[in-house]
């Protein structure tokens, strides 16, 4: 009797209890892990736009812009690639050639800061994207990710907007350029009502200034991620 009191285990409520606060643990340190990859990605997806943006305003000096095409306008955004000669190929990221799948595009919008055609300084705004999936294809059938204008009419309070246009193209989290001035807005949510499907919330730290229509980087046909992970600004002299 006694060598067996000195050799007793675990009873089975004690075992219980060690494996209910194990399994609290690994619950909560998987979460853990869970939000340290979301944040690493960002992070990684963000040094890579920097990178994507230098080489895209490289090419954008490179290539250039015809300052006489009638499609440029102070009042407007124009893509690059119809008032330049760049191929297809060259907004795909990397840019070497290589037999692997491209997961990364840029794409530019282009306005002269000045109507006086003997000023040859060019806003230009770059958006970087991803691409996932090779046969993922973009409104207008295209294969990359590509900004598409989009109408706004009214503007409740300066943050309050209404889309005129398509409205799955602008959702919760996208960032859209506004037409006339290139200003930049962060959308908050869009159907903060749910009377009003088509009303947009744009953040605080910037208020609208006007315009009747704004481009965005919409998502891919179907539905999906939205692609855009960084856009960037330079004003450029060709």
């Amino acid at each position: 009797m006694r060598n067996r009191r000195q050799h007793r285990g675990f009873s089975l409520t004690e075992v219980l209890l060690a494996v209910g606060t194990l399994a609290v643990g690994m619950i909560f340190i998987s979460g853990t892990f869970l939000t340290g990859i979301h944040f690493s990605t960002i992070s990684t997806e963000r040094t890579i736009a920097a990178v994507v943006a230098d080489e895209a305003f490289a090419k954008v000096r490179i290539y250039g812009i015809d300052l006489t095409d009638p499609n440029l306008a102070a009042s407007r955004q124009t893509r690059f690639e119809s008032v330049s000669l760049i191929p297809d190929v060259e907004f795909a990221y990397p840019s070497t050639r290589t037999s692997a799948e491209k997961h990364y595009y840029w794409s530019a919008l282009c306005r002269p800061v000045y109507s006086d055609p003997d000023n040859r300084l060019v806003q230009v705004t770059i958006f970087i994207s991803r691409k996932v999936g090779s046969s993922t294809m973009y409104p207008g059938g295209l294969v990359r990710p590509v900004p598409v204008q989009v109408g706004i009419s009214g503007a409740i309070g300066n943050r309050i907007l209404t889309i005129t246009g398509d409205i799955q193209c602008i959702n919760d989290g996208y960032t859209i350029i506004e037409n006339g001035t290139g200003n930049i807005y962060r959308v908050v949510e869009r159907g903060a009502d749910p009377a009003h499907p088509e009303q947009i919330t744009l953040a605080q730290d910037k208020l609208w200034q006007g315009g009747d229509s704004v481009w965005v980087i919409p998502p891919p046909i179907g539905g999906g991620r939205y692609p855009c992970i960084g856009i960037y600004q330079k004003v450029i002299r060709f």
